[in-house]
């Protein structure tokens, strides 16, 4: 279960800690597509002085089309297995602040290499504010549907139960940006440096749900 980090006011010591801290591990942000994470992933990466890659830019460049062409000339099958594939190598670069597609998460493989390499921080956005966000743009195929709404509702109760997975929460709401990112530097100083749960179970409880996560 991923946790809310309430926000608190970042400094340049936590954020070199987080780095050092980090080692070869990246962050990367999931979420729905207007949540932000391109957006928020620029500034919190130029906070923490990672380098900063968006895996669809990254997709795109590697099939030399564009996404929304990916999805018509291929199908979304295709795509995602393309889109698994960067990801792996991406995450064999890092660190990084990674910044990916809104299903990505959703796949069992990315996942995994996501928790073995990485921190994951979600992105969450309300359907109204990802509506509101969205709607006039031309690339997001999967919104090219008669009610983009109902689309975004089902995509939402979909995907949460997968985003919900990640280690860190923080609520992508319309503030300005600096906040959310003050919000993300701290989540992930707390994530890093907050005392391990193993230390406080010393003995064994013979409560066979209490190794599980």
């Amino acid at each position: 279960m991923s946790e809310t980090i309430l926000p608190a006011i970042a400094s340049a010591p936590q954020e070199a800690a987080i780095v050092a801290a980090l080692g070869k591990r990246s962050v990367v942000l999931v979420g729905m597509m207007g949540a932000g994470k391109s957006t928020i992933g620029r500034r919190m990466a130029t906070r923490l002085r990672l380098p900063f890659v968006d895996a669809d830019n990254e997709i795109e460049a590697a099939a030399g089309m564009s996404i929304p062409d990916i999805f018509e000339v291929h199908g979304e099958p295709h795509f995602r297995d393309g889109e698994a594939r960067v990801i792996a190598r991406l995450l064999d670069s890092g660190p990084i602040l990674l910044a990916t597609g809104g299903g990505a998460f959703l796949r069992e493989d990315t996942r995994q290499r996501i928790r073995d390499k990485a921190i994951s921080l979600w992105l969450k956005a309300d359907a109204d504010v990802i509506l509101r966000r969205v709607r006039r743009r031309e690339n997001r195929p999967l919104l090219k549907t008669a009610d983009p709404a109902a689309t975004i509702a089902r995509l939402i109760e979909a995907r949460h139960p997968f985003y919900e997975q990640t280690d860190i929460t923080i609520d992508s709401r319309d503030v300005p940006h600096e906040k959310i990112v003050e919000e993300g530097i701290i989540a992930l100083h707390e994530h890093l440096f907050r005392p391990h749960a193993a230390s406080a179970i010393s003995e064994p409880t013979g409560d066979p749900l209490s190794s599980q996560l």
